[in-house]
């Protein structure tokens, strides 16, 4: 089967429908290009990454796969546009690397948040957020729109400690937490991206104000509007923290789990696909 038609049955796989538009996704504006390499060309095995990094290069390599599939973009920017960088020593490192190994990257974006018939019965879920639930085993406390996977109920635990668990599940480095650490929390919402944008960032204010969100566990947090206001809510008794775990590191989980259902999008299990991590996105200097 070509690169290709790998690429092909993944996208017929998924619902199609753009998480973000609510239309059907336009393949001329869809963020899920060939990024990089000839798809027409046999496809060896199939590595499935959240951001494809030199390392993760490197594995695919090593593990004879010829195909990438990454969540994220190549070169470091919306829409992998090449002109302004492709005389940076990175770039032209990263391009040596890619032409050695001689393979293809596709981004599997707006497909795979389009939903996949991976849940229970075959009910069509947010292939993304599905993976984070599965990795931290909070499948059945899903509440909400389930089929996006934002909102869960866990059993009750101090935000300090459901913030060490994150790190051992997740296999990160360390974590950065917001509030009231000693907070009772159960209800937990992952917020989209909180950046400074006024309207986005006071939905997700009240949301967590409204839906009385003990815990945000957020991707983007910038240090203003929402933090602070979960902040002040620690300061003020009313239990509320946020996790910061990182955008890259809350949504690889579901390029961990794509594999599992690789094989009933191909029609087959004769081409191996395997996930390879990133790493975390983060290290952490503390004072002595």
């Amino acid at each position: 089967m070509l690169a290709s038609e790998v690429i092909q049955r993944i996208k017929d796989y998924c619902g199609g429908i753009g998480f973000d538009t609510g239309v059907p996704i336009d393949e001329a504006t869809t963020r899920d290009k060939i990024l990089y390499g000839d798809p027409d060309q046999e496809c060896t095995g199939i590595v499935t990454c959240l951001w494809a990094n030199a390392d993760v290069i490197e594995r695919a390599r090593e593990l004879g796969a010829n195909l990438i599939i990454a969540h994220e973009a190549l070169f470091w920017n919306h829409g992998d546009h090449q002109d302004f960088i492709a005389e940076t020593k990175t770039y032209l490192a990263k391009k040596q690397l890619l032409d050695e190994w001689g393979g293809v990257v596709w981004r599997c974006h707006d497909y795979i948040h389009s939903r996949v018939p991976i849940d229970t019965d075959g009910a069509m879920v947010d292939g993304i957020f599905y993976g984070l639930a599965w990795k931290l085993g909070w499948l059945d406390y899903r509440i909400g729109d389930v089929a996006m996977g934002l909102d869960f109920k866990i059993p009750a635990i101090k935000g300090i400690d459901l913030a060490r668990e994150l790190v051992k599940k997740l296999g990160l480095n360390g974590t950065r937490l917001i509030g009231d650490s000693q907070a009772v929390v159960s209800r937990v919402h992952v917020p989209m991206h909180i950046m400074g944008v006024a309207p986005d960032d006071n939905r997700e204010t009240v949301y967590a104000d409204e839906q009385d969100v003990d815990c945000l566990m957020t991707m983007e947090f910038v240090d203003f509007t929402t933090s602070e206001f979960v902040r002040d809510a620690g300061m003020l008794d009313q239990g509320k923290c946020a996790i910061t775990i990182g955008h890259f590191n809350l949504e690889e989980p579901g390029m961990e789990y794509m594999p599992t259902w690789i094989p009933a999008a191909l029609g087959c299990d004769e081409i191996q696909a395997s996930f390879v991590p990133m790493g975390d996105t983060y290290q952490y200097i503390v004072a002595d």
